[in-house]
């Protein structure tokens, strides 16, 4: 009965910060910033910093409900044809749904022992690279990649020695996109600065 084991596990998760981006003269997509801050021992970072866009999502849970399927998952905020990325409460609504969903899915201990799960709010890889490393086919682990992503990221400080030796083992080839480590896309480049940019709101 020592305090240390009475201390309460919480996982804190925010999505915030809409961006839109254009990916060619005709479309365009909003991505958000995926913010987590845990003392939970399921995660391999405690504070991490992503963003992910709608289909991100939609792929996440299409996946966590395959691989749990005696599971209900909670519902993303539906995909209107309506949805107009112009109008601030249009965004804000999808925001806070995608926020709901995340918290759902955070409270159930199947779900948070999915490496997908981590993978997505942990580092910016692609779907097809998280399906990648999860299914052994990459060079990394799913913590090589976590770590990778932090070192690459430096919005917080090193949290450990843990994290002072994944540095190290990172430092070579540290940009390389051809471990699948690197960017997956121009998204990580805008995501999780220290002050967010002021380009879109």
């Amino acid at each position: 009965m020592t305090p240390t084991h009475e201390k309460q596990e919480f996982v804190t998760v925010l999505v915030r910060d809409p961006r839109t981006h254009k990916e060619d003269s005709w479309h365009s997509y909003i991505d958000y910033e995926i913010f987590i801050h845990t003392n939970s021992m399921c995660f391999t970072r405690k504070t991490s910093c992503v963003r992910r866009r709608f289909r991100e999502f939609v792929w996440l849970r299409q996946r966590l409900q395959s691989n749990a399927v005696l599971i209900q998952l909670p519902d993303l905020p539906s995909k209107t044809p309506f949805f107009n990325m112009n109008n601030p409460h249009h965004v804000d609504h999808r925001r806070q749904g995608l926020q709901e969903f995340l918290e759902k899915i955070l409270q159930d201990a199947l779900l948070l022992s999915d490496s997908r799960l981590h993978l997505f709010l942990q580092t910016q890889l692609s779907p097809e690279d998280m399906e990648a490393c999860v299914s052994g086919q990459t060079k990394y682990t799913v913590a090589d990649a976590i770590h990778k992503f932090a070192s690459l990221n430096r919005r917080f400080p090193i949290e450990d020695e843990e994290g002072k030796k994944g540095k190290n083992d990172t430092d070579s080839d540290s940009e390389s996109s051809s471990s699948g480590l690197g960017p997956s896309d121009d998204s990580i480049s805008c995501g999780c600065k220290a002050s967010p940019a002021s380009e879109e709101s």
